[in-house]
């Protein structure tokens, strides 16, 4: 069984179209955890529903991830943002490549139709196969035993996918799958396309330099 991990912190709008898709799969291949960080909006209420496994917890993706690990019950664990679909074959792509001692991720395009999204979305993709880095959205999904030797997430406020993805990769690279999620384009809409690709990459080279991620997550939640 797959345990699909999904840490949610005011996700009213987002939930029901990452969870709808998914409700076919219940109680025969699939376990969906939500773990939510304190939402004030109606979060729970949509997510009761259409998940096996609803928590509250301290808000931090990282701690509510391995939190919902935690709690799962999945041979297969899916950690996957509260905007992001999964592709139509995810579930029999998941279990043919999650075997012990691999991890892997999908390729990920963006919600929409301009061309500065599609380029944004091939330039992550790439980037992944070239690093053997994965973020977030691109869904990462592992053995359990693996993700416990490891000992889950780094407890840090931000830049937790990259963090996990040094290391895991000491065992082998990470699977990339050609399949896309559709990922939500709500942050660039909001914050500028330019400024957004600056201010990432910009507290993504400092995090590379040293600084440390707690320092970086008041720049970037400010």
């Amino acid at each position: 069984m797959i345990s699909i991990i999904i840490p949610t912190l005011n996700e009213y709008d987002a939930l029901p179209v990452t969870l709808k898709p998914l409700q076919a799969f219940r109680r025969t291949r699939v376990e969906i955890i939500v773990v939510d960080g304190g939402s004030h909006d109606n979060t729970l209420n949509i997510a009761r529903p259409l998940a096996d496994k609803v928590f509250l917890t301290d808000k931090g993706r990282a701690h509510q991830m391995n939190t919902g690990a935690e709690k799962a019950t999945g041979h297969i664990l899916l950690f996957l943002h509260a905007d992001t679909r999964l592709p139509d074959n995810a579930i029999s792509l998941i279990e043919q490549h999650a075997q012990p001692g691999q991890w892997g991720r999908f390729d990920v395009q963006i919600n929409n139709q301009y061309w500065l999204f599609s380029v944004i979305g091939w330039l992550m993709n790439h980037r992944s196969r070239l690093t053997g880095i994965i973020t977030g959205d691109q869904g990462l999904f592992l053995h359990r035993t693996m993700f416990m030797e490891i000992g889950g997430f780094p407890d840090i406020p931000l830049m937790e996918d990259i963090a996990i993805s040094k290391k895991l990769k000491p065992y082998n690279r990470p699977i990339c799958l050609k399949s896309r999620v559709i990922v939500s384009p709500r942050y660039w809409e909001q914050h500028g396309i330019l400024r957004s690709i600056f201010r990432m990459w910009k507290i993504r080279l400092a995090y590379f330099l040293g600084i440390h991620a707690k320092y970086l997550a008041k720049t970037y939640y400010r």
